[in-house]
């Protein structure tokens, strides 16, 4: 799944190229994907993109004729064809393409099981009601401690579900949340409210650290180099199996509460005390 560091390093590649450009045609292949029926996103050609931005895990296309806003959900993506290239020989999963008045386009596709890329034609990105929600963005300059204070409070819920949580924190998926947590030295199941002082000021510098050098080194990085980046670049996350880069642990898969991690026994070992919950597996 695309998260912030991906799709910002994508919002600053595509506004240097968009950014002034017309939108001569957008046609949608897919029309479940739209999901402001009075709006269609034809209705944004001829408009001038004058900026492109991040909302968490959304991008937005500022024009003068509206607000296009992209939810890329699992597996979506854009694939970036500058003008006078040709168009790739292999199909794609094409849902929805936009044209430009140099000759360049820009094809979202989703390459998932099940459709979940979606897209508004709004006046502006907060009439989108996931944006709306959104909690503080780990990538912004101005996210504090406090921001996480304010999300962890004293909630009985697991660390790691709400990493993931787009209302408490804006940007971080499953791959991130398995990153930080290493990096803090917290197990998955861990509940905010079981966390001391030095637990949080660890979670949040790993937070700031993990998505700040994730960005760091996504940026200048084309499209379609975007996601091997970022899985050359894991540390625990998807190496069940391998040796933890700290402590050169087993990394193991941990299924738990309907959901799953990838983590170090030895560096997040549990602090309560009572082991892991849930199914732990070694892949050989």
């Amino acid at each position: 799944m695309p998260e912030s560091p991906e799709v910002q390093a994508l919002v600053e590649f595509l506004d240097e190229r968009v950014r002034g450009r017309v939108i001569a045609e957008l046609d949608v292949d897919e029309y479940r994907i739209v999901k402001t029926r009075g709006r269609p996103p034809g209705a944004l050609a001829g408009g001038r993109i004058d900026s492109m931005q991040r909302f968490g895990k959304y991008i937005g296309f500022r024009t003068t004729a509206g607000w296009l806003i992209v939810s890329f959900g699992r597996n979506g993506w854009i694939r970036w064809h500058a003008p006078g290239t040709a168009a790739d020989d292999e199909p794609v999963p094409e849902v929805a393409r936009i044209a430009l008045d140099d000759g360049a386009a820009l094809q979202i596709v989703d390459t998932g099981d099940f459709l979940a890329v979606a897209v508004w034609v709004v006046d502006a990105p907060e009439d989108v009601a996931g944006i709306a929600a959104l909690g503080p963005d780990p990538l912004a300059a101005d996210f504090s401690a406090d921001d996480l204070e304010r999300a962890l409070g004293r909630r009985r819920k697991q660390i790691k579900a709400l990493l993931q949580e787009q209302t408490s924190l804006a940007g971080i998926g499953n791959a991130y949340s398995d990153e930080v947590l290493h990096k803090a030295g917290l197990a998955p199941t861990v509940h905010a409210a079981e966390l001391d002082d030095g637990e949080r000021e660890r979670l949040f510098r790993a937070i700031v650290d993990i998505m700040s050098g994730a960005l760091a080194g996504r940026r200048g990085l084309p499209p379609d180099r975007l996601k091997q980046a970022k899985v050359e670049a894991m540390a625990v996350h998807g190496r069940g199996g391998q040796p933890c880069p700290v402590c050169g642990t087993t990394i193991v898969d941990h299924v738990f509460s309907g959901a799953s991690a990838q983590l170090c026994p030895v560096c997040q070992a549990d602090r309560v005390g009572d082991g892991f919950a849930g199914r732990v597996s070694i892949r050989r």
